[in-house]
């Protein structure tokens, strides 16, 4: 009864939040589109301006770079300034840079606008995620709305390459950028009539020590776990680990910092709250769980069975099809279960699809089934547990909250492109016949360019011994997968039943 009561007491959402819930909507589809649209139009602009190899792979990195490194500073800029003035800001300036990025005329030029735009992007997702908190206060009705909110991320993550494949094959690659405008002009004209500003009202000062930390502390980290998931397993990456090593001192400093602020960047004392610690562990082991199956996925697609990256794009789309329609039936399942129940439920059903995962020299259908029912299962937990999280602290602190669960699933999928795909780097390489030439023995792609100077019943013998041991890694990653999912129901199982009701 007491449940009840306080519910009621919470004003309810009317017809202005949920148009505004629409508006907020509109930057979370266009990051998510726009960043997996880029992935094709790489090949076409790198011609057309020059751009080297080095200058190919800071095109696609510099955005993930500056969001991970911006995203916990703008969730609290946007508690002091005001979230819907930060939204808007970061907004207009997406938008210019992604015309800058349409009409660039060399790689540099093109770096530069993929830079502003991490720093505009860092600001969208915890501004955005944070004015739904602070909009609908009736529990219920806030987590319907981050499962509308989570199904446009992941739906629009989906059909970004598609939508980006649709535009490629009639205009030239800055389309891809430009389709951004449009929508921005809309969420610009429609937030300033829709949105309600938010801010804390005693907040003080950003400390511009503690996020110069911040940078220091994640841009180190994260660029030597890509580093190390990109290089091969003999390499001996000395500078991705010194990288690393550097970044978690300043890691050391930060917190060390933020302990003692009156007003830190990051209130470090939340992580005392058990739900909070316990969902923002889930989504770091999903993440990991479902990057590492996502980059082995991709490859078994186009290295094993010949898919072109357009054709790959729409047999890898249910992975974030599945994701968006475990989130929309979240709210469906929530009025039969209890929301623990429904994310310890999920997390088991995604542990059955990496399961499956190991049974991939099946071939093609096995594979696209194991991940579709790896991701609905995530539903849950991406639209509730991000509930739980910016639940946890007063709304004038939901920017810092929000920016924690993003952080959260950045650092996830890192580490899960890192993690799971040295694991399956490593196992392919002691899979495949120890007589084959060097460069088959690091990459199934290697193994494909070998083959192209053999004879035919050379190559064939090549490709069969590569791909089979290219599956065998990924049936590992399929098991490795289903542990941590399991892993992560059982952390999940430890929430408090205030916290499962």
């Amino acid at each position: 009864m007491q449940n009840l009561t306080e519910t009621a007491a919470e004003p309810r959402a009317g017809r202005r939040e949920w148009a505004g819930l629409a508006v907020l909507a509109l930057p979370t589809l266009l990051v998510a589109v726009d960043i997996n649209a880029l992935f094709l139009a790489l090949p076409r602009l790198s011609v057309d301006l020059g751009a080297s190899a080095v200058q190919q792979l800071w095109i696609i990195d510099i955005y993930g770079f500056m969001v991970a490194a911006l995203v916990i500073t703008m969730g609290g800029l946007g508690d002091r300034i005001g979230r819907r003035r930060l939204l808007l800001t970061g907004a207009a300036a997406f938008g210019v840079a992604s015309v800058a990025a349409a009409y660039a005329t060399g790689p540099g030029m093109l770096i530069a606008a993929r830079t502003l735009l991490g720093v505009a992007g860092a600001t969208l997702m915890p501004s955005t995620l944070a004015l739904i908190t602070n909009m609908f206060r009736d529990a219920r009705q806030r987590g319907t709305a981050i499962a509308i909110w989570a199904t446009c991320q992941f739906a629009g993550a989906a059909l970004g390459p598609v939508v980006g494949g649709l535009l490629l094959e009639h205009f030239w690659w800055g389309s891809v950028f430009l389709l951004a405008v449009p929508v921005i002009v809309v969420l610009l004209v429609a937030g300033t009539l829709l949105l309600p500003e938010f801010r804390a009202p005693d907040a003080g000062r950003m400390d511009l020590v503690s996020v110069v930390l911040s940078m220091l502390a994640i841009l180190p980290v994260v660029w030597g776990i890509k580093e190390l998931a990109a290089s091969s397993v003999s390499a001996g990456p000395l500078a991705p680990l010194a990288a690393i090593v550097v970044g978690l001192a300043f890691g050391a400093v930060f917190v060390r910092r933020q302990l003692t602020l009156d007003d830190p960047l990051l209130n470090l004392r939340l992580f005392a709250q058990r739900p909070l610690t316990l969902i923002l562990t889930t989504l770091v082991l999903a993440g990991v769980s479902m990057a590492g199956t996502g980059l082995l996925v991709t490859q078994y697609l186009q290295s094993v069975l010949g898919y072109t990256a357009a054709q790959s794009a729409l047999w890898f789309a249910p992975m974030g099809l599945g994701v968006a329609l475990g989130t929309t039936l979240t709210p469906a399942i929530t009025r039969r279960l209890a929301p623990r129940t429904a994310i310890m439920g999920g997390l088991v059903l995604s542990a059955a699809g990496a399961a499956l995962l190991t049974q991939a020299g099946a071939g093609l259908p096995v594979v696209i089934t194991a991940i579709t029912v790896l991701a609905l299962g995530t539903g849950p937990l991406f639209a509730l547990g991000t509930g739980i999280v910016v639940g946890s602290v007063p709304p004038e602190r939901a920017g810092s909250a929000a920016s924690l669960a993003e952080s959260g699933n950045f650092l996830g999928g890192t580490l899960g492109l890192a993690l799971l795909g040295t694991v399956g780097a490593a196992i392919y390489h002691h899979a495949v016949p120890a007589h084959l030439p060097g460069e088959a023995r690091e990459t199934v792609a290697g193994a494909a360019a070998v083959a192209g100077r053999l004879a035919p019943e050379q190559a064939a013998e090549l490709l069969r011994a590569s791909h089979a041991a290219f599956v065998s890694g990924l049936d590992a990653i399929g098991l490795v997968g289903a542990a941590l999912f399991v892993l992560a129901a059982l952390l999940t199982s430890l929430l408090p039943r205030a916290n499962a009701a």
